[in-house]
């Protein structure tokens, strides 16, 4: 499970933005490292939780964590990188993906979009 929280005013889903607009707000936007991080895992029910606050745009938020292109980038711990074979981001969808560690293993997992 994935729960990402945002804290916007605005509610509903954004509108999806394309990728060179969302790298110019990048480099304009430094997103502030030190806000709210929270990370708990259930291991009764194998679940993980993460909720996070972002200093930046809504749409900047969701593009990161919808398009799995952008996600893949910044998703796992340095110095592993990300890899997506598959993801349907809805409710009920999945993303198949790898944690890939500097010597090149790879590492799969499902998330469960809820």
């Amino acid at each position: 499970m994935i729960n990402g929280c945002i804290n916007s005013e605005k509610y509903g889903r954004p509108d999806l933005i394309n990728l060179t607009k969302y790298s110019q707000q990048l480099k304009n936007e430094k997103m502030k490292n030190n806000l709210l991080f929270d990370f708990n895992v259930d291991k009764s029910t194998k679940t993980v939780s993460v909720n996070r606050a972002f200093a930046a745009d809504l749409s900047l938020v969701w593009d990161a964590f919808t398009k799995q292109e952008i996600l893949d980038q910044w998703w796992a711990p340095k110095p592993w990188g990300s890899k997506t074979k598959a993801m349907n981001f809805e409710v009920g969808g999945r993303r198949f993906y790898a944690m890939v560690s500097p010597e090149g293993k790879e590492r799969w997992s499902i998330q469960k979009y809820t």
